[in-house]
C-alpha cells in the first residue's frame, strides 16, 4: 500500500477507508462485524480511516475499533492507524457560534474516538453568509496549539474560502472534496490554489456511490426513489454531467481499461483520480471487507497513456458542472442542496 506524507512526519495510506456508509441512511450496521471489518482493512495496509462528528455512530465505532486493534496487534501497530474526522457545526448554530461550542465538538470527538489527540480535523461550514467561518478556523488552530488536534484540514470549501483560511495563517494540510471522473469541479481553480499553498486533496465520491462500477454497465436508468442517499446524490451529478447515455459511454470506456488490467470499473475510476495532481488519497466508502482486495489494488494500478486517452475521449463530451467545489450543494433550495442534512451536531453544542 502506497503512503503519502500529508504533513511533516505524518504518513497516511493513499487509500482511505470512508465512514459515511456506516452512518444512518445506508442500511443496518452490526457493530461487532464493522469493527472486525476495520481490523481487516488495517491489516491489509489501509490504515487511514475517515469519519465525521455528524456521521451517526461512526466515531464511536472507530473508537471501538482502535481499542480492539490495539489489543490484537499492540501499541506500535495502533500507532500506524490514523483517523480523520470533521468539525461540522450545525447550520442553526453558525450565526451565534462561540469557541466553547467548537471545543465541545472537538471534545466529543476525542471521547468517541477514545484518543487524547485527533490526527486530522477537517472543518466544514454550511453557509458563507454566516460570517464566523474564519473565526472558527482560527479557534481550531488554537485547539491544535493546545494539543487536542495534530493536523487541520477543510472539507467542501470552495477555492476562495480555502485560500482565505490558509492565507490567514491557519495551517491547512488538506482539503477533502468531491472529485471524480463525473465531477471535475476542483480542476477549475482549486488544484492550482491548493498546490501553491502546500494543501493536498483527499477525494471522496471517486466511484460515485457505486455508480462507477460494473453493476451499472448496460443497466437501465434507475427510477426514484433510489436505494440510498449516496445514489440519490450522485445520480444528480450524472444528470448534470451528461445524462444516462453519456454515463454508459463512460462505463464502457472504463470497462475497456479494466479488461486490459484484469481489473474492474470501480478500481479504474479511483486509480484515475489517484493519479491526478495534488491528490494525496482517495476515500473508498466500503461497508464491509468484501471489496478490500479491490480497494488495495487501486494504489497498485498505473494507467497508461492509451488508458487515459480512452477515458478522456468520453470526458471531453461531458457538460461542465456549474460553480466551484460544492457550489451546487450549498444552494439549500436546489436539487443538490435540498437532500442534505444540516443540523446533525446538536448533541455537541
Amino acid at each position: 500500500m502506497q503512503s503519502f506524507e500529508l504533513a511533516p512526519g505524518y504518513f497516511i495510506s493513499r487509500i482511505i477507508r470512508g465512514g459515511w456508509q456506516m452512518a444512518g441512511g445506508h442500511g443496518a450496521i452490526d457493530a461487532a462485524t464493522a469493527v472486525e471489518d476495520m481490523v481487516a482493512f488495517a491489516d491489509g495496509g489501509i490504515v487511514t480511516f475517515d469519519c465525521a462528528d455528524i456521521y451517526t455512530g461512526v466515531e464511536d465505532l472507530i473508537g471501538r475499533f482502535r481499542m480492539r486493534y490495539g489489543d490484537l496487534r499492540g501499541a506500535e501497530a495502533l500507532h500506524s492507524v490514523h483517523v480523520h474526522t470533521k468539525c461540522v457545526p450545525d447550520l442553526d448554530l453558525l450565526h451565534r457560534i462561540r469557541k466553547a461550542d467548537v471545543e465541545a465538538i472537538i471534545d466529543q470527538s476525542l471521547r468517541r474516538l477514545r484518543t487524547e489527540r485527533l490526527d486530522l480535523v477537517q472543518f466544514h461550514w454550511w453557509d458563507y453568509d454566516a460570517p464566523k467561518w474564519l473565526d472558527v478556523a482560527g479557534w481550531l488552530a488554537e485547539l491544535r496549539q493546545a494539543g487536542k488536534i495534530a493536523n487541520l484540514g477543510g472539507t467542501n470549501f470552495d477555492t476562495e474560502h480555502m485560500a482565505a483560511i490558509a492565507d490567514s495563517g491557519v495551517p491547512l494540510v488538506s482539503m477533502q472534496v468531491q472529485y471524480s471522473l463525473l465531477d471535475r469541479r476542483p480542476e477549475k481553480a482549486m488544484l492550482a490554489a491548493a498546490a501553491s499553498r502546500g494543501i493536498s486533496l483527499l477525494c471522496y465520491g471517486t466511484v460515485a456511490g457505486g455508480f462507477l462500477s460494473d453493476r451499472w454497465l448496460g443497466a437501465a436508468e434507475p427510477a426514484e426513489p433510489l436505494e440510498n442517499r449516496s445514489l440519490t446524490k450522485y445520480k444528480l451529478i450524472i444528470d448534470d454531467a451528461g445524462g444516462w447515455d453519456w454515463f454508459q459511454a463512460l462505463l464502457r470506456a472504463l470497462r475497456q481499461v479494466a479488461d486490459r488490467h484484469g481489473s474492474d470499473i470501480a478500481t479504474v475510476a479511483s486509480a484515475a483520480m489517484l493519479a491526478r495532481p495534488s491528490v494525496a488519497a482517495v476515500i473508498v466508502g466500503a461497508r464491509n471487507r468484501s471489496h478490500l482486495a479491490a480497494n488495495r489494488a487501486i494504489s497498485d494500478m498505473t494507467l497508461t497513456d492509451r488508458d487515459h486517452e480512452g477515458i478522456n475521449a468520453v470526458l471531453s463530451a461531458a457538460r461542465e458542472l456549474s460553480g466551484d467545489v460544492y457550489t451546487l450543494e450549498r444552494d439549500r433550495t436546489g436539487r443538490h442542496g435540498s437532500i442534505m442534512k444540516y443540523n446533525l451536531n446538536k448533541g455537541a453544542a
